[in-house]
Order: structure tokens, then sequence, then C-alpha cells
């Protein structure tokens, strides 16, 4: 029986790199033909393109669930309407998570990603907040213009504080736009934890098999100076994202 055991244990990163291809693999060309079935609403009314992203972000959270067996759970009010969201971000699986389980987002990305075919055009279709972080002070200008537009669109803006991607643990590195935006919107600030580095590691292509959790954390009311606001939501984020690492941690059988 013992013997059993250790051999089962022994196979079970193979099992899970196998499912991980499996995962990739109806990922992309799942991608690709909703892609080329769903052009025409490319052309049609705004509603048409977040109707077919909506869906395919959800679509993309089920497939991971039955392929790879990672699974999420969602802690806190989920935020609608128009209030600002930061979030800490772990893993391309976070920004599939805002579009499929948050009302309409207005994600603010890097203008690059609209040029990447199908993925950039419909996040152009669906006006995402799209920032040339190298263009300076025009680019918090457009930063600017785009979230009072998502804001009267009763739309909430996410955005990603740290501007990328960083692996479970990294030190925190927190960027002055999230600070820019809460000061001129005017509008509370929720912030939200997640440990999906663990299970959908950035740059890799293992997923493991678990449970992701998101955890929308208490409102930061508007009107805070700069500073404290800054120092506030970091101290939020990453406390709540340590506890939920930890947590995850001990899920995957890590410490």
């Amino acid at each position: 029986m013992r013997g059993h055991f250790c051999a089962r244990h022994k196979d079970q990163p193979l099992f899970q790199r196998l499912r991980s291809f499996v995962f990739n693999f109806a990922l992309y060309v799942t991608a690709i033909i909703i892609g080329l079935i769903a052009t025409p609403a490319l052309a049609m009314p705004r509603g048409a393109a977040v109707f077919v992203i909506t869906n395919l972000s959800r679509l993309v959270l089920w497939l991971l669930k039955v392929t790879t067996g990672t699974r999420y759970e969602l802690r806190g009010e989920v935020p609608a309407g128009a209030v600002l969201v930061a979030a800490k971000h772990q893993s391309m699986w976070d920004t599939i998570a805002f579009v499929a389980l948050v009302k309409d987002p207005a994600i603010v990305l890097k203008a690059e990603l609209l040029w990447i075919p199908y993925y950039g055009w419909f996040s152009w279709k669906v006006r995402m907040i799209a920032i040339d972080r190298g263009s300076g002070a025009s680019a918090i200008r457009r930063l600017m213009a785009q979230g009072k537009a998502a804001l009267a669109a009763n739309r909430p803006i996410v955005i990603f504080p740290e501007g990328t991607r960083s692996a479970p643990g990294a030190a925190p590195d927190y960027k002055p736009g999230v600070a820019a935006l809460y000061r001129q919107m005017g509008v509370p600030c929720i912030p939200a934890a997640v440990n999906s580095g663990l299970y959908w590691p950035r740059r890799r292509f293992l997923r493991k098999a678990g449970t992701i959790v998101l955890e929308f954390l208490p409102a930061i009311p508007a009107g805070l100076d700069r500073a404290t606001f800054m120092a506030t939501l970091e101290a939020s984020i990453e406390e709540a994202t340590t506890r939920l690492i930890a947590e995850g941690k001990r899920e995957l059988g890590e410490v």
C-alpha cells in the first residue's frame, strides 16, 4: 500500500503537466475559434464585444477547472458601479477573472497590448483603459480622461498598482498612477488581494490544482491625502496577500 502511494505521489507532477498542456492547448484553440467567429462583434455596438469577452473569460475559468483542477473562491463583496478597484497582480488569471466576475470593468492595461490580434482589438472595442507608461505626464492625462469616462458610464475601474505581475512573496513596488486616479476620480477605492501566482505562475507552463482566492477588502474612503492613501492601500493589500499566500501554500503542501 505504501509503495503504491509513493508511486502515485511521484506521478503527480507528470500528471499535472499533462493537464496543464491540455488546458493551454484548449485555451489558445478556443480563443482563436471564438475570436474568428465573433469578429463581426467588432463592428457592432459595444455591448456585443462586452458579451463576447465576458463569456469567453468565464469559459476559460471553466476550462481551467475541468482540465487542471484549478478552481477559484471569491471573498468579500464584488465591486460594481463607479468605483476604483486596486488589485494585486500575480498572474494572467487576474485579468481573466476580473473580466469574467466583475460587471463591465474598465481595466488599466499597457497600450502595446492593443496590438495583439483579437485580445487587443476587443480590449479597444470595450474601452479598456490603455496607457503608454513611457510617455510621462501625457499618459497620466489620458489615464484621467479615460477614467472619468468609465466612471460616467457607471463602470468600475480596475488598476494593478504595481503595473505588472509580481511573484508571490516579492517585495511590493506600487506606482503613482493609482494615487493619481484615486485623487482625481473622487471615489472610494476597493483593495483586492489574490494568491493566483501559486496556481498559475507567471511565465510558466504549469497550472496547479487547488483553489485560487480573490478577496475584495474593505473600501478606502475617498478624500485621503496621497501619502495616507498609498500607505493604507499597500498595507491592506499586502497584509491580505501574505495571508492568502500562506493559505495557498498549505493547500499545495509547500509549507
